[in-house]
């Protein structure tokens, strides 16, 4: 299949590792020209180099940024277009917010969670979209957790903006069409990143086990029987942000070897 992504400019953010990572490195893979953010410029720095060794493809750069600042935001998008032109495909990824119940956090932790996992969102769909609305066409992938379907115990945070992720999606999706600008959320299920890592420890202290039986325990409830690869989150991303993607819009997906067993 062709996926026509050849020189496609190409957005990923948090992506000097885990699953941006693996994504930025599947669109090179594809001949994308990708831009790579994170707030970490040393982690970046590695992941462009790798991505360039691995992949063959030299248009792939970093940009530093924070994106619960919007200025960062502007900044990275512009680094995008002063770099390829324009930009074809965002996807928008951010570090997952803290754990815990409903009683443990403050309007504080509340409001860095809606900044890091929804607003920063919303603001970079904004500043994007006058380029895909120029050219009549764009894709935009959010990452957002399998609490999309199904909510997660102990991630309240998440569990309350990730589903902000989906509405936002939703309408959106209607209101783009028109310029065939599609847009989609993904969650990921238990995917082997150190997000997930972090997650196992927190619940093996908690339940008074050790990593590797909250793991095996875990790896049980699953149908295929092990956690997921980044790359093979990866390709879905790249899928529907790419041009063999016409008619996918407004949906949510979760790669999760059958974990959840919502509808």
């Amino acid at each position: 299949m062709d996926l026509k992504l050849s020189n496609k400019s190409v957005i990923v953010t948090a992506a000097s590792k885990g699953l941006g990572k693996a994504t930025a490195k599947e669109y090179a893979q594809e001949g994308a020209r990708v831009l790579l953010s994170s707030r970490n410029e040393e982690e970046l720095k590695k992941a462009v180099d790798e991505i360039r060794q691995e992949t063959g493809n030299q248009q792939v750069n970093y940009q530093v940024c924070d994106i619960t600042d919007h200025s960062s935001i502007k900044t990275l998008v512009q680094k995008a277009v002063d770099e390829y032109g324009t930009v074809d495909v965002l996807v928008n990824n951010a570090g997952g917010p803290p754990a815990g119940t409903f009683e443990k956090f403050d309007d504080e932790a509340w409001q860095k969670a809606f900044e890091l996992n929804l607003l920063s969102f919303i603001r970079l769909i904004r500043e994007v979209l006058p380029h895909m609305q120029d050219q009549k066409e764009g894709r935009i992938i959010n990452f957002a957790s399998s609490s999309i379907k199904q909510t997660l115990d102990n991630l309240i945070l998440s569990n309350t903006f990730r589903a902000g992720i989906v509405g936002l999606a939703k309408s959106l999706s209607q209101e783009l069409a028109p310029d065939n600008i599609l847009i989609n959320t993904i969650g990921p299920g238990r995917i082997g990143t150190d997000r997930v890592a972090e997650l196992d420890e927190t619940r093996a202290e908690k339940v008074g086990k050790t990593y590797e039986q909250v793991r095996a325990d875990t790896e049980k409830a699953i149908p295929i029987g092990r956690y997921g690869q980044p790359e093979e989150f990866a390709k879905q991303a790249v899928f529907l942000g790419s041009g063999a993607n016409t008619y996918v819009t407004g949906q949510t997906f979760v790669v999760d070897g059958g974990l959840v067993k919502a509808l």
